[in-house]
């Protein structure tokens, strides 16, 4: 009888079991003795045998790229598709890991017209001086150092005809950089106020007043620049936004140009500084500064450490003394500041000195005894040289906005403030306090502190310092 007839799968796997089963019969036929192995050569001293590995068709099948002897493989099959192997480990079709190459050839070196032409030889480039320790500049780079370029990377030139400092910076610009926060803190406010309008009216007005007062320019002063600004209005003299804002500049142009005497002069002898403020507005330090300001003129300084209150406040000006090349006149710690400041006009008259900058202790305007003392020391000045001090220099710290009037208001009741020294404008947005205190008090502001640089203490200019504000 004749088996069953498989089916679907049986059917397939019952055909590839017989297949199987025919090829494990052994062969018919006597069985012969078996060959001997060939015995393998033994390997040279110093080479090693070649590693075993699959023979180059079966490493090809492996990557699933093996190609079929001559003819190009035709596209989507052996080389152009990689095997399992292949897109596991990176290997690209065609075999260039070395499995199919063992039976490439040798390279062909390709005839000179197919080879690409060899470039000359660049030229070397020059060779820095010896001892300098800089590179060659290369190509192109010579623009960049030329004289009038630019010195630094990412600064612009300053424009043309701008006075320069001692570190190649522009006045105007450095002036321009340390009233920032001042700018945003008052001209951007009255832009804002301004942007937009086409005409000039109540609301308007009320609003420029509001930003002065917040600008730190003191009530009294806002309420009569506004009401100098209406009254013009009304005349039709001033219509439009612009013309109000050039108006504006103008007149806090005029308050800061206050037609102040000239500093007196002595007959003979030196000339007598006396340098007040309350603690901690930066007067040993402008007073260090002012004095590598006339040192720089030719000037020959004494400082007088008159502070023997503060702690280390002797030391930080004896410091500043072998910085700007000056004598300093100093007394032990809690000695009589009026003691110091007369010992320092004797020294510098018997030094022939041109400039005497005495340092007072830091005191609140408040205070009524610390007063009374800093009248002392004003009038033991004026015994040690008859009209001396020349000039009373009141420092203030631009940061404590309107309590800076105040300040100036008192200290010019106690000893007569000559001039005004206003520090530390880089750091506030309340800098238009200037414009109150040139407008309450009535003394010329002398210098302006925009910096921490020796140099960023310097003489005020009225009209700069507005150009930078607008």
């Amino acid at each position: 009888t004749r088996p069953p007839k498989k089916r679907g799968l049986r059917r397939w796997f019952g055909r590839r079991e017989d297949e199987a089963a025919a090829g494990d019969e052994p062969p018919s036929g006597p069985a012969g003795p078996e060959p001997e192995p060939a015995p393998e050569p033994e390997p040279e001293p110093g080479v090693f045998p070649p590693r075993a590995g699959p023979e180059p068709a079966a490493a090809a099948y492996e990557l699933g790229a093996a190609p079929e002897a001559g003819g190009d493989p035709e596209p989507g099959t052996g080389e152009d598709r990689p095997g399992l192997l292949g897109r596991l480990f990176g290997r690209k079709p065609g075999g260039e890991d070395g499995a199919d190459r063992a039976e490439e050839g040798p390279a062909v070196e390709p005839s000179g017209e197919e080879r690409e032409p060899e470039l000359p030889p660049e030229a070397p480039l020059p060779a820095a001086p010896a001892g300098t320790g800089a590179e060659p500049a290369a190509p192109g780079d010579e623009a960049l150092l030329e004289p009038g370029g630019e010195g630094e990377a990412g600064e612009a030139p300053e424009p043309p005809g701008e006075q320069t400092g001692a570190d190649g910076r522009g006045l105007l610009s450095r002036l321009r950089r340390g009233l920032s926060r001042t700018r945003q803190g008052f001209a951007q406010k009255v832009d804002r106020v301004l942007f937009g309008k086409k005409e000039i009216d109540a609301d308007t007005l009320d609003e420029l007043e509001e930003a002065l007062v917040t600008a730190d320019l003191g009530v009294n002063t806002a309420v009569r620049l506004v009401d100098d600004i209406r009254e013009r209005v009304s005349r039709k003299e001033l219509a439009s936004p612009e013309a109000l804002r050039a108006h504006l500049k103008a007149a806090i142009l005029e308050i800061l140009s206050t037609d102040a005497p000239e500093p007196r002069l002595p007959a003979e002898g030196p000339r007598v500084v006396m340098v007040v403020g309350v603690n901690g507005v930066g007067k040993t330090t402008t007073i260090g500064k002012l004095a590598a300001l006339h040192a720089r003129e030719g000037r020959k300084v004494v400082l007088a450490a008159g502070d023997t209150f503060r702690a280390a406040a002797i030391e930080q000006l004896q410091v500043w003394g072998e910085r700007t090349g000056a004598h300093v006149v100093r007394h032990q710690h809690g000695s009589d500041p009026a003691a110091v400041a007369f010992d320092a006009v004797q020294a510098a008259r018997a030094r022939a000195a041109d400039v005497v900058i005495v340092d007072t202790a830091g005191r609140l305007h408040t205070k009524k005894n610390l007063m009374e003392e800093l009248k002392k020391v004003h009038r033991v000045i004026g015994k040690a040289l008859p009209g001396a001090p020349h000039q009373v220099l009141l420092v203030l710290d631009a940061t404590t906005g309107q309590n800076a009037v105040s300040q100036a208001r008192l200290f010019h009741e106690a000893v007569g403030v000559d001039a005004i020294a206003l520090t530390k404008l880089d750091g506030t947005a309340k800098g238009g306090v200037i414009v109150a205190v040139a407008q309450e008090v009535g003394a010329p502001i002398r210098y302006i502190g925009i910096g921490e640089q020796v140099d960023d203490l310097r003489p005020f200019d009225p009209r700069a310092f507005v150009d930078a504000l607008f």
